[in-house]
């Protein structure tokens, strides 16, 4: 097997993979994505990539800013009435 044309390299450790750096900010790869791997009839190996977008925070949209505060005062206090 040639290395020709290769992006990146990485090696298997145990039954662990490490992504390079360089094809993880690609295709935007990040914490608790999960990879769904298929081995092709010609031996190839196929990875997809499935984000996982979904949380506590994931459908936060920020602050509106409808009032305005004074954070230095009011940080522990915010939403207690």
């Amino acid at each position: 097997m040639s290395s020709e044309g290769v992006d990146s390299e990485s090696k298997v450790s145990g039954n662990q993979a490490n992504i390079p750096a360089r094809i993880r900010r690609e295709l935007n790869i990040d914490d608790g994505d999960k990879l769904r791997w298929r081995v092709e009839e010609d031996r190839t190996l196929r990875v997809e990539v499935v984000q996982q977008r979904t949380g506590t925070f994931s459908d936060f949209d920020g602050y509106d800013g409808d009032q305005e505060t004074d954070v230095t005062a009011e940080h522990d206090n915010w939403g207690v009435e």
